[in-house]
């Protein structure tokens, strides 16, 4: 059991990208919060770097071995960061070992897996978190913040535009691990689970109505150059035009990077190992030869109680690799850009104030009258160090565990910020969309959830 006045002493399985450098790393750079007291993960030289980083943590082939030593560990809780297909079978198995968890999101890759997950979560009260990093940002705190402050009034529209990014999307969703929606899930659930359990948490309600459209249009093999080569470094004709020729990005780009994404190559990340690597494994792949069958671009509507409307587009085809959000309301409108953390809110009273009690991270910089309005403009602090373009969730991904740490410390896992209900809605969200897009009919969201046997539980507080 949980003692509130030492470190928490947490299990980590899947030392990972997500594992090591987004959880795992928290935990290291705050050992009077939380230490990390075994790692558990198949490969040999992942587990036994994080275990050494940790000051000799005990280490796991089978993370089936670990959760079987969970009491002798003394752990007070596990963070799992396991390939996705794998999440619920270790999510169920640390749950009925009793201890509470953080589970990185997807929490499944289908529904018959999330149907799985939350009958089990539901019928033992398992404590546990799902990874959904962005609502623990500074800039979505932000956000929230002044929407619930009344500054723009009732809520009317809400729009966010997930930039992929053109590199981004050919990393992880055309060569890497997401590229199919039979082995990790369609990219509505991969990769804007994010966006939607924002969506979800902002408006505050589960949506009455999901619409979806979209459709992999570009990395298709009918679109290759004549001549490409099944891998990049083949001698492709097309080398110096194409924006995806893998030397230029995992070489040249990030010659001075050594984890992520570039770790993902292999062990040996000099340059000659990542030549080796390209020409022999999926990210030296044509990203038109790949068997990558994900949307490249997809746009999803939905209806919530009360007649507010959300929109979220999702593109590959990005220079940024970010988000931009605008909401409207009935007393002013709000507009927003994560990467540089600036917020712009028009009150069309002059008489309208922006709250007082903004996270710390946020300040006015200006202010100005616009025809017969107030302009105000804020600026967030981003976290720094990160990680960057490639990681970090601009600072979510801290936030999250320090939510997480102090959940353990007080007996609160999957209550509040972290309620499981509330990402399972956001999680049924995505489903819903990919089922639109696929049929080309609108989800009405209740009835749907009902149907694949995972209706919403009005009696949890979301």
């Amino acid at each position: 059991m949980s003692t509130p006045d030492r470190p928490q002493r947490i299990v980590i399985i899947g030392a990972g990208g997500r594992g090591r450098d987004a959880y795992g790393r928290w935990a290291l750079e705050h050992p009077d919060r939380a230490r990390i007291v075994a790692v558990a993960d198949p490969v040999s030289e992942r587990r036994s770097a994080l275990a050494a980083a940790a000051g000799g943590a005990r280490t796991y082939e089978d993370w089936r071995e670990a959760v079987a030593d969970l009491a002798v560990l003394e752990a007070d809780a596990v963070v799992i960061a396991v390939p996705d297909a794998l999440h619920v079978d270790v999510a169920i198995a640390v749950a009925d070992a009793g201890l509470p968890f953080l589970l990185e999101k997807p929490a499944a890759p289908d529904i018959d897996e999330l149907r799985r997950l939350a009958d089990h979560a539901r019928r033992t009260s398992s404590a546990l978190a799902i990874g959904h990093v962005l609502r623990f940002t500074p800039f979505w705190r932000s956000v929230k913040r002044i929407l619930d402050s009344g500054a723009i009034g009732r809520m009317i529209t809400l729009e966010i535009r997930e930039n992929v990014g053109y590199w981004h999307f050919a990393h992880s969703y055309v060569r890497g691990n997401w590229r199919s929606s039979t082995t990790s899930g369609p990219m509505a659930l991969t990769k804007t689970s994010h966006d939607l359990d924002i969506i979800r948490w902002l408006v505050g309600a589960a949506p009455e109505s999901v619409y979806s459209i979209g459709e992999l249009s570009w990395f298709r093999a009918e679109n290759a150059p004549v001549g490409a080569p099944e891998f990049c470094v083949q001698g492709c004709p097309v080398a110096d035009s194409c924006p995806f020729f893998a030397p230029r990005y995992y070489v040249d780009a990030l010659a001075g990077v050594t984890g992520h994404p570039v770790h993902l190559l292999g062990d040996d990340v000099s340059p000659a190992g990542r030549m080796k690597a390209l020409r022999e494994g999926d990210y030296g792949r044509c990203v038109f030869r790949s068997d990558n069958d994900v949307a490249d671009h997809q746009q999803t509507t939905m209806r919530f109680p009360g007649g507010v409307t959300a929109t979220l587009t999702a593109s590959a085809f990005t220079a940024e690799n970010t988000r931009n959000i605008t909401i409207t309301g009935s007393a002013g409108q709000l507009s927003g850009h994560m990467e540089s953390g600036e917020i712009v809110v028009d009150l069309f009273s002059p008489a309208g104030r922006i709250p007082e009690g903004l996270p710390l991270d946020a300040h006015e910089v200006g202010a100005k009258s616009v025809l017969a309005h107030e302009r105000h403009t804020l600026r967030v602090a981003l976290p720094n160090p990160d990680l960057g373009d490639h990681a970090g969730h601009g600072g979510g991904d801290a936030g999250l565990m320090a939510e997480f740490i102090e959940a353990v410390r007080h007996g609160a896992v999957g209550t509040g910020e972290l309620s499981f209900e509330t990402a399972l809605d956001s999680h049924l969200m995505a489903f819903g969309a990919e089922e639109s897009r696929r049929s080309g009919e609108p989800i009405d969201f209740a009835s749907w959830a009902a149907q694949v046997a995972l209706p919403l539980d009005e009696s949890v507080p979301r």
